[in-house]
């Protein structure tokens, strides 16, 4: 039965600003529904064997967790590098931190040693929490954390000192105080993956986490009967925070295109799963799976996906394994500013997927509920102030500028980024999301890419999604991406294409004429005659979505010459 009394919710806005408090609600609530499940092996029969926490039980873990870290010098204040795994103890932890006011420094892992490295020691950490592998870099990269004074172990501690979980999870339980945080107080320190340039710490206060959590619950009507399957870890939390169950699921959370189909479909016929959030390389992979073997999934009743544009083709595909009632939402967003918009698959397949094939941008809807997108004139430098003359009409394309409370207002010490990316408006912040697009006369969003991978050239300026659209529309093309060698405003167009299924009976030659063709007809692309095969896109590690045209430049600059010679 739903349960959706406003009255559950409106007594959080009473006390002060912490996400901790949405838990505590929930196991006052709801204290013996499940709160966490984690897939913790298998039996002789190959069934999932499952561990879990109700929501009394979380919330008394994670009070367990907040009295040891704090006797062991993790206080209020202090900011604490997390690498741990999804687990039952990542959620406790994270959560422990919250109620003590502690601020967790989130990195993914995959988004490189090197980068992942110059971002922990950006961070000024004081404290260390992670997995015994965390641990080795920490004492081998010793120069990048020489701030840290307190570390804990979760798992085997090898040969280094510090505590363990074991050592902090002071039993018996007692009630922990949670932290009298306000709105504006520094809550956690959120690295993005860097796909277009430095990764840089985005700074959430508990007023951001707290309007995230109320966002969603109201743009999506969760009710405290929900089963979520997270398939990105920091989205995980948030559904404790929203009375949901999270199921973690069984996979690797920095590979989410190379998930096993049958583990994700598993999860959500073996729980009922009703939200399941899910990149687009996830999407793919599973409604792949899906449509090949005709599954169908009768408990989703809502998707939401982000990290990069879901393709109609992709939306299509995934839809079919739904009942008629579920939709798949696509959101639009950023680490700095999320969610923006979402948009149900219902309407992008009937009004928009055939525009978005025609070159006009995929369509992300319209913005969600107290947030302001506006589009200004594409400008790559820092702006102060600002200034209605900056606005464009509606239909033109230009820089998507966002204002609400779900927005960072900064980066952690980062003034020269802060300049580049933030708009001062009368004490109020609009960020620069650093993507193009337009709107339509519905108010809708129309995303046509990263600024800084626009192409321009003598006779105009090429922007990626729009361009890449025309290629896509042949079956044997998987993907392409537009990038630019040389310099504006004198760049030369290349389009690089992934095949669908690469193989030695394909005439590529043919194949090339054949694009060539489809792009002397499309005024987008009537000024490319350039194309390169390439055998398998870099991507990003967060959501295995975005292309990292960055590095893709090089490699057609390469073939350039090669191909010009």
């Amino acid at each position: 039965m739903k349960n959706t009394n406003p009255g559950i919710f409106n007594e959080l806005s009473q006390r002060s600003v912490n996400v901790a408090h949405h838990l505590r609600t929930m196991a006052r609530v709801q204290p013996y529904r499940r709160a966490v499940v984690f897939p913790a092996g298998r039996d002789n029969n190959g069934y999932v064997a499952y561990s879990h926490l109700t929501f009394r039980q979380l919330d008394r873990e994670s009070d367990c967790f907040a009295h040891g870290l704090n006797q062991a010098g993790i206080k209020r204040g202090i900011r604490t590098i997390l690498m741990v795994n999804p687990s039952l103890e990542f959620f406790a932890l994270t959560f422990a931190m919250f109620k003590i006011g502690a601020v967790p420094v989130m990195v993914d892992p995959g988004m490189g040693i090197k980068r992942m490295l110059s971002c922990l020691r950006e961070s000024k950490a004081e404290a260390f929490i992670g997995i015994s592998k965390a641990h080795v870099l920490r004492i081998f990269c010793k120069n990048f954390f020489k701030r840290i004074n307190t570390a804990v172990t979760v798992g085997k501690r090898w040969f280094w000192r510090g505590l363990t979980l074991n050592d902090i999870r002071q039993l018996p339980w007692k009630h922990y105080p949670i932290a009298d945080t306000g709105k504006n107080e520094l809550a956690a320190i959120c690295f993005t993956t860097g796909s277009t340039g430095p990764a840089k710490g985005a700074l959430y206060t508990h007023g951001i986490f707290d309007a995230q959590i109320r966002l969603i619950r109201q743009q999506f009507g969760i009710s405290l009967d929900e089963i979520d399957l997270p398939t990105f870890p920091l989205f995980a939390l948030f559904a404790p925070a929203l009375g949901m169950t999270a199921i973690i699921p069984d996979m690797d959370p920095a590979k989410p295109a190379h998930v096993d189909p049958n583990k994700i479909i598993e999860a959500v016929v073996n729980h009922g799963v009703t939200n399941m959030f899910a990149s687009p390389a996830l999407l793919n992979r599973v409604g792949r799976y899906g449509e090949k073997n005709t599954i169908k999934l009768p408990s989703l009743k809502r998707i939401i996906s982000a990290g990069a544009p879901a393709s109609p083709d992709n939306i299509a595909r995934f839809s079919r394994m739904l009942d008629d009632d579920s939709e798949i939402h696509t959101g639009y967003g950023a680490t700095e500013a999320m969610p923006v918009s979402s948009f149900g698959s219902k309407e992008i397949l009937a009004e928009t997927a055939d525009l978005t094939k025609k070159g006009f941008g995929i369509c992300v809807g319209p913005p969600i509920k107290s947030i302001t997108v506006k589009v200004i004139k594409i400008n790559d430098n820092p702006i102060k102030k600002w200034s209605e003359s900056y606005l464009l009409e509606n239909g033109e394309i230009g820089e998507l500028v966002v204002k609400a409370d779900i927005v960072t207002q900064g980066y952690f010490e980062n003034p020269v980024h802060d300049a580049l990316s933030k708009i001062e408006d009368d004490g109020e912040i609009w960020h620069r999301m650093g993507d193009l697009g337009w709107l339509d006369k519905k108010g809708r969003i129309w995303f046509c890419g990263r600024k800084s991978h626009r192409v321009i050239t003598a006779n105009k300026t090429l922007f990626t999604i729009p361009c890449e659209a025309i290629f896509n529309n042949h079956p044997a093309v998987f993907r392409s991406a537009l990038v630019g060698i040389g310099q504006a405003p004198n760049q030369r167009p290349i389009m690089c294409v992934e095949l669908e299924h690469a193989s030695d009976k394909l005439d590529t030659a043919i194949l090339e004429k054949e694009l060539l063709e489809m792009a002397r007809q499309n005024v987008l692309t009537e000024d490319l005659n350039t194309i390169f095969f390439h055998p398998g896109f870099p991507v990003d590690i967060r959501h295995n979505s975005k292309i990292f045209r960055e590095k893709l430049v090089p490699w057609a600059a390469k073939k350039l010459n090669t191909h010009v010679s």
